[in-house]
């Protein structure tokens, strides 16, 4: 039996049911909808800390040395059914990408410039003698107004519940901190959540360590959830798959089209190695270090195969959008990885944490439910761009958004094979007025870039620097043709300075006066 104290309560009751009844009546409406319109499925594969060559499949001009290292059959497979951005990017960092990834919106733009701790309204900027970060979102994401230092803004699963899709986030969130509503996938637009919350790494991957969960050794990064699994001896990555396929069974069931958000917490730090699969790295001669990883990456490419070989047995493989990226580059910092620091991702140079394009290039496949033919595309393309493009090719046209509109450009006119020069001239841009890690490493804390083409633009706030790159001729970055190419410096200066006053991008200032630093334009190198 159910008690009132007042009669407000009772109002409220009556409000939120017939609230209810009205959205039962319209999901049902969008769901026949739906069926005629024979949405597509959608599933993205989000892999954490992958580098832009940790696989067998190459997104070079040539498979090279670090693609051998690794065994990844299903993205091979996967590769054969799909477009391969060769010039994808993300931010170098989790949580800004994440971010940009379900607002549309640029790094520069949302202002959650660094990864976003567990605990609320605690940052995680590095002490740094020279420049203090601005007062960055670093409470991340919020669905809701007025929660302090966070980006208000709609998450595109919210967009695509409301229209019809069922939507399930599997694993790694990190959008927001503890006691924010971003913290939450189920705020987001997401209908299921397993094992996403604030926390951006698993406290551990073994089963029989509970992922974290113990008396007295409980941490932020403990993962929740997977109670069933507690005790066993199933690697996270596996429970993780097995909790997808379970929760896919229900959307199949109701003929709904689903959005499977999959972000696997491999191949993020701790560095454990995956027992399925370990020894085959062992024993090709990888030390202990590298043969982890390399069974962390096996262990994901596992769960992209039974994800899709699950798909094909329910006959729904054929129409259904499959993404595949990473969240930023690979580690390149001891004692994370073996061998001399920021070598890991080469010819690229430096990792993770870097606006060098060792910390920024991604590997991206995306297949597409119409067609299943190979191709490989070279236009530089973001993180923020698949936010539109998951729209288009969900075929939804009218919603409305709390922020402006998305930063991000559709890429279905690629995926068709359709390029001009609206693509290959548009700027790309990077801000990070922050200090990720000490000490200071190549194209790590207080940078900002931008990609217009084959030229790559890098401001060095600290050393109030300017490099300049011609990618095609030199990937690895080892050419600095500022000092010989000043009008084309300066024409990028100008455009990089031009979008962050747009956006009104944060800069770090300086601690012995409180000034901001300079904007690239303002440095007198670019006019000398």
């Amino acid at each position: 039996m159910i008690s009132f104290k007042n009669n407000s309560n009772l109002i409220l009751l009556l409000l939120f049911s017939s609230v209810g009844l009205r959205c039962l009546a319209q999901s049902a409406n969008q769901s026949q909808d739906l069926n005629t319109n024979e949405r597509p499925n959608i599933v993205v594969f989000f892999v954490d800390d992958l580098g832009w060559q940790d696989m067998s499949e190459p997104f070079y001009s040539t498979k090279t040395a670090i693609n051998e290292k690794f065994h990844t059959p299903h993205i091979e497979s996967l590769a054969k059914d799909a477009v391969k951005f060769t010039n994808a990017y993300a931010t170098p960092v989790c949580t800004p990408s994440r971010v940009s990834f379900l607002t549309g919106l640029n790094a520069a733009h949302h202002r959650v410039t660094n990864w976003t701790h567990p605990k609320a309204n605690t940052a995680t900027d590095s002490n740094d003698e020279i420049l203090n970060p601005p007062d960055w979102n670093i409470n991340g994401l919020s669905p809701v107004p007025n929660i302090p230092h966070t980006i208000y803004a709609t998450p595109f699963p919210s967009i695509l519940k409301s229209n019809g899709y069922y939507t399930i986030h599997i694993g790694k969130a990190h959008w927001g901190s503890a006691g924010t509503p971003g913290a939450s996938p189920l705020n987001l637009g997401f209908m299921v959540n397993v094992a996403g919350h604030s926390a951006g790494h698993p406290q551990n991957y073994y089963g029989e360590q509970n992922y974290g969960n113990l008396p007295s050794k409980t941490s932020y990064q403990a993962v929740p959830d997977l109670m069933e699994y507690h005790g066993s001896s199933t690697f996270l990555t596996e429970a993780l798959t097995q909790e997808a396929l379970k929760a896919l069974e229900e959307p199949i069931r109701r003929k709904e089209p689903f959005f499977l958000h999959f972000s696997n917490y491999a191949v993020h730090v701790p560095i454990q190695p995956d027992p399925r699969f370990v020894q085959r790295y062992l024993d090709r001669g990888l030390d202990s270090t590298e043969a982890a990883y390399a069974s962390l990456v096996e262990g994901y490419d596992k769960s992209i195969g039974d994800i899709v070989q699950f798909l094909k047995d329910k006959g729904i493989y054929d129409n259904t959008v499959i993404i595949f990226l990473s969240d930023n580059g690979g580690l390149s910092l001891s004692p994370q990885r073996s061998g001399e620091v920021h070598t890991q991702n080469l010819p690229l140079k430096a990792g993770k944490g870097s606006l060098y394009e060792g910390g920024i290039r991604i590997p991206l496949l995306i297949k597409q439910a119409s067609r299943h033919e190979p191709s490989s595309n070279p236009t530089p393309v973001m993180v923020e761009d698949l936010f539109p493009t998951i729209l288009h090719m969900a075929k939804i046209k009218d919603y409305q958004l709390v922020q402006r509109e998305p930063d991000g450009k559709d890429l279905t006119s690629l995926l068709a094979g359709k390029n001009d020069d609206r693509w290959n001239n548009r700027p790309l841009i990077w801000n990070i007025p922050n200090k990720w890690t000490v000490p200071d490493g190549p194209g790590i804390n207080f940078f900002s870039a931008l990609r217009q083409g084959d030229y790559k633009l890098l401001y060095d706030m600290k050393q109030g620097k300017l490099e300049l790159y011609n990618l095609k001729e030199d990937i690895g970055e080892r050419n600095n043709l500022a000092p010989r190419m000043k009008e084309k410096t300066k024409a990028l200066s100008k455009l990089l300075s031009d979008q962050l006053r747009i956006w009104k991008a944060q800069l770090p200032t300086y601690k012995a006066t409180g000034q901001q630093v300079p904007y690239p334009d303002q440095l007198k190198s670019v006019d000398q």
